[in-house]
């Protein structure tokens, strides 16, 4: 059996299936009144959860055989602030199969993605409901699309990043067999716009462009520099963490002596957007510090937050505008901290929402107040720190608004379907529109209210 025929790659509208995708704008039967569901209730036997397509612009799901636990967004040259449908993504992403020698670094164009609801196209489907013929060459039209090429990989991918420098996108990939690879993603890239192209593709063998075989367990922490090209930095289960240079041969100059100072593994790692030499670090021993790379190794790390969670600090994210940092733990804690505090070791802001492990947040690369977070209780929640609590609202006890005032002002949307969520990203030049993946696929959508 090939490698395709493992995978079974699809992309489909969650729109044309039974899902159980929830909003907060659920509905349980299509003849009852809609009514709010909120993660952790109880569903009674006679009830279900139907997905309200009214509260999305857009939303699809796409399928890879073996689980994608890692991926990211390749930055296109289709330009920025793209909102017309259809639209078209692409991203690169890891397996964890089972058997370590079937993983593979997986390319994906995903194109002819419509809007969830489309009024406009209505009144001319109620014409031609006696056609039945040109009904479905209008669905069929619509019909989303997903085209791969795969990259052999020896091992499970722990985690992989994408960066364009000058001409050229690169994947930096962490294996399970404590290897840091380096891929150079053009010919795939070729192969996803041309058929013909991707035919004579999957005969060929890929190879690394660079490997670091100097990290001395396996890890998950990886991160390109926004601001300088081509600098990496990664960071390891025992500890360590090590910044790379790139070289005018097209390889890299790695570190050898690791920044000092996190005494358990190092969870996540990213760069400043606005400082080249500045990094921040989380870790197992539930610390988060900031570096300066420019310092010696056991000098680099300029701040420390001791007991930043109460038990592993799993993910961070800088915002791009703002000296704020988020952070997400094994507690279930989404913190907010101002970096003019950080001395004080105290978060500006504190959300309980999640009901398990935060394993993914990430700041929206156009609205800087806005941010999504998810994890292991199987939602993603979009959050809007400028939300206020509205105290003048009149509650309808009838609409379930008492379990609703309970909620944090700041969280706008909650999305499941989903089981075990791992990564999500916004899609930097589509605003609003989120990529998560999970155990059971990816999601690639956008809701109403970003």
């Amino acid at each position: 059996m090939d490698q395709q025929d493992e995978l079974s790659m699809e992309l489909v509208e969650t729109a044309d299936e039974e899902s159980e995708m929830d909003s907060d704008t659920e509905t349980a039967e299509p003849q009852m009144p809609k009514e709010v569901y909120l993660p952790g209730n109880v569903l009674a036997e006679d009830e279900e959860l139907v997905c309200d397509e009214s509260a999305y612009l857009m939303l699809h799901q796409a399928s890879t055989g073996a689980p994608c636990l890692s991926f990211d967004v390749i930055p296109d040259e289709l330009g920025t602030g793209r909102q017309s449908f259809p639209l078209t993504a692409y991203m690169v992403a890891g397996t964890q199969a089972s058997r370590t020698h079937v993983n593979n670094i997986i390319v994906m164009k995903m194109s002819n993605m419509h809007k969830t609801q489309n009024d406009d196209d209505d009144d001319d489907d109620e014409e031609l409901e006696d056609d039945q013929d040109d009904v479905s060459d209008r669905e069929d039209l619509k019909k989303p699309q997903m085209t791969c090429a795969l990259i052999k990989h020896q091992g499970c991918v722990n985690r992989v990043r994408a960066r364009r420098i000058g001409n050229t996108v690169y994947a930096a990939s962490w294996s399970e067999l404590g290897r840091v690879n380096i891929w150079n993603l053009t010919q795939p890239l070729q192969a996803v716009e041309d058929g013909q192209l991707l035919k004579q593709y999957q005969q060929n063998e890929e190879r690394p462009v660079f490997t670091f075989g100097g990290h001395q367990q396996e890890g998950f922490a990886v991160d390109w520099s926004p601001s300088a090209d081509g600098v990496l930095a990664t960071g390891d289960c025992r500890r360590d963490i090590h910044v790379w240079s790139p070289l005018e041969d097209g390889t890299w100059k790695v570190d050898q002596r690791p920044l000092a100072g996190h005494s358990q593994s190092v969870e996540d790692l990213q760069w400043s957007p606005n400082e080249r030499s500045v990094l921040a670090s989380c870790s197992v021993d539930r610390t988060i510090r900031i570096w300066d790379c420019r310092a010696a190794p056991q000098k680099a790390c300029m701040l420390t937050c001791r007991d930043a969670h109460e038990s592993d600090v799993n993910v961070i994210s800088w915002n791009r505008t703002e000296p704020f940092i988020a952070s997400g733990g094994d507690d279930g804690c989404l913190h907010i901290w101002d970096l003019r505090q950080f001395q004080t070791e105290k978060p500006i802001a504190t959300f309980k929402h999640h009901t398990d492990h935060i394993t993914t947040v990430e700041w929206s690369p156009s609205e800087a107040t806005v941010l999504a977070s998810g994890g292991d209780d199987d939602q993603i929640a979009l959050w809007d720190l400028a939300v206020e609590k509205d105290t003048d609202q009149v509650q309808d006890p009838a609409k379930n608004e008492n379990e609703l005032s309970k909620l944090p002002p700041q969280l706008l949307f909650i999305h499941q379907g989903q089981k075990e969520i791992k990564e999500l990203h916004w899609h930097a030049q589509m605003p609003g529109v989120l990529i998560s993946t999970a155990h059971s696929g990816l999601n690639i959508f956008r809701t109403i209210s970003v």
